[in-house]
């Protein structure tokens, strides 16, 4: 926003409407009446609504304006949570201390509030068994259920059948 707001000799109109540092308008008056205005009081001319008929500009520090946006941005960013989606791959014959071993990996995943996509490959003769394939992923859903729920039921994508699991609130 602040890339767009011209000020001090930028502004190339006639007539703006001007209002004071506090607010207060002032009228209309030509460009060069409001430049005299704002430089009588050290401060600068800011275009604020170039699209207004005439165009409205206000007296202001436009040093200070301009820290205000880059600090209201920067909180902002802070405030704001960024979410990853970590990926966790199993296979079909995974035993059974690997699978709580990847479980327990998902776990510190979903206790730092990632999101968690388990995929769960097939290879060669392992797609003639689907159904042990879902059975694994089930244990698997099952075991960080505590901490974290499938947004959908496991679906296949190809020789891969895939399941995100979002953090518990």
């Amino acid at each position: 926003m602040s890339k767009q707001i011209l000020i001090n000799e930028e502004i190339k109109v006639k007539e703006v409407r001007l209002l004071s540092e506090t607010g207060e308008q002032l009228g209309i008056v030509s460009i060069n009446r409001a430049l005299e205005a704002a430089s009588a009081k050290n401060l600068d001319l800011a275009m604020i609504s170039p699209n207004a008929e005439p165009p409205v500009c206000k007296i202001m520090d436009y040093g200070k304006f301009r820290y205000e946006q880059a600090r209201k941005e920067k909180d902002a960013k802070k405030k704001q949570k960024v979410v990853s989606v970590k990926e966790i791959r199993l296979r079909p014959g995974i035993g059974d201390n690997d699978l709580k071993t990847k479980s327990n990996q998902a776990i510190k995943f979903l206790q730092k509030g990632d999101k968690v996509k388990v995929e769960l490959r097939f290879r060669g003769r392992e797609l003639g068994h689907k159904d042990i394939g879902k059975e694994v992923m089930m244990r698997f859903i099952e075991l960080v259920n505590e901490f974290g729920e499938p947004n959908k039921a496991p679906k296949f994508e190809g020789n891969n059948m895939v399941a995100i699991i979002d953090p518990k609130k």
